[in-house]
């Protein structure tokens, strides 16, 4: 991975991580001005109660629905308490009647109280919560989107608790803590870029350092295994001018002594040469064999096709089915040729295979085979054991822009496929 991509994508993670911090402490800051704002409310329903309470309670006829008194009440509400933010005022008696409001229609119905609202008369003080605007008290609040009610306790001149109320815009709240944030987001995103612009830096070097490591590998990589290719034909060169011509200069020189033997009689004699003869023929078979394995010398002469069939003959000398098909040129054959030979000696020496397909296409190598196949705790067991040809190979393949993967199940067999670009 290029590192532009990779700086891109540390750059617009960082900046994803801003938003969710802007916008966890505007949600953050919401609860604690809605916290606020509910002491906030409590106070003031407190000291708005004691107004009312001081202003307007002269005596005790808004117990019995005294036009003077409620109208004494009405002056205070509209003067003093309604405005931008309280929308509604009501004052309640205990047994859930409705003394007074400023919305007039209300005034001498009968709702139950709520639990916490009759606690109050019993213990004083105040109290403030989301208003539950679906009640049929506050069908004449609904127009508003969301709002906070408080209540307190407050006396009349004879003594007789009432229940005050107020009706609290919400909206208020989301404007505290949109203040608050706006008072802290512009030096902590501040904090928060400065402190981006200098991880860009470090982040671009790292990268730039993984990235050459990276390819240092790869090139290490490339070389081990053209090391080993040079090696193998080494390996071959002096096997083939060697060891193999000797093998069959002996098993030649052999041949007439049997004749010889047999002319003069001595048919044991005979036996033994010819038995010596037929080892050493079949050394040589086996030599050649392994000569093919290690190096194919045809695959810049004869082309893709002889080479692979030559790795599929060990198989079929084994009684294995094979089927070969190898379509038209224009790909690395070095490279599906290094594959397909991985994966064959893996299919001879472990996959008790009945029958192995090797197909091949201008950008494709399949092998596959019918045998007990692995999972992946065996494969992860063989590469720790020191068999990591096709995971070297998966390495390669990856330089020449290719891919390689291995599909393989206990009992279903094992496909290795290998995509090349023309």
């Amino acid at each position: 991975m290029r590192s532009a991509t990779v700086v891109t994508r540390f750059l617009l993670g960082s900046l994803a991580a801003i938003a969710v911090i802007l916008i966890g402490g505007f949600f953050a800051l919401r609860g604690v001005a809605t916290e606020e704002a509910e002491r906030d409310t409590q106070e003031r329903v407190e000291l708005e109660g004691k107004l009312v309470e001081a202003a307007a309670l002269f005596d005790d006829g808004v117990l019995t629905g005294d036009p003077e008194a409620l109208a004494r009440i009405d002056n205070v509400v509209q003067g003093q308490i309604l405005g931008e933010s309280v929308v509604r005022v009501k004052i309640w008696a205990k047994d859930g009647t409705i003394l007074y409001s400023d919305e007039p229609r209300l005034i001498g119905e009968r709702f139950a109280l709520g639990a916490e609202e009759a606690e109050l008369f019993e213990t004083g003080g105040a109290d403030a919560e989301l208003s539950d605007l679906s009640e049929p008290e506050n069908r004449y609040e609904r127009q508003e989107d969301k709002l906070l009610e408080a209540h307190t306790v407050i006396r009349t001149p004879n003594g007789t608790q009432v229940l005050f109320e107020i009706y609290q815009r919400f909206s208020s709240i989301n404007a505290s803590a949109s203040r608050i944030l706006g008072t802290l987001a512009p030096p902590m995103v501040a904090g928060l870029l400065v402190l981006l612009l200098f991880q860009v830096p470090l982040a671009w070097s790292l990268t730039r350092h993984l990235q050459r490591g990276h390819e240092e590998r790869e090139r290490l990589l490339a070389g081990a295994i053209e090391a080993q290719d040079r090696e193998r034909r080494r390996i071959a060169a002096d096997l083939h001018d060697g060891v193999v011509q000797d093998l069959a200069g002996v098993a030649f020189g052999l041949a007439p002594l049997a004749a010889d033997a047999r002319r003069r009689g001595n048919d044991e004699e005979a036996r033994v040469v010819d038995d010596a003869v037929d080892t050493l023929r079949q050394g040589v078979r086996d030599m050649r064999t392994l000569l093919v394995e290690i190096h194919p010398p045809r695959l810049e002469s004869a082309g893709l096709e002889p080479v692979l069939d030559d790795l599929l003959s060990p198989l079929r000398a084994q009684g294995v089915e094979t089927h070969l098909s190898v379509d038209e040129s224009g790909r690395d054959d070095a490279l599906v040729y290094r594959v397909a030979r991985e994966a064959l000696r893996n299919v001879a020496a472990h996959a008790e295979a009945r029958t192995v397909t090797v197909t091949v296409t201008p950008t494709t190598l399949t092998v596959t085979d019918d045998g007990r196949g692995f999972d992946a705790a065996q494969r992860a067991g063989r590469a720790e054991e020191g068999h990591v040809g096709l995971s070297l190979l998966g390495d390669l393949v990856a330089q020449a822009d290719g891919t390689l993967t291995i599909d393989s199940a206990l009992g279903r067999g094992t496909t290795v496929t290998l995509e090349v670009p023309r």
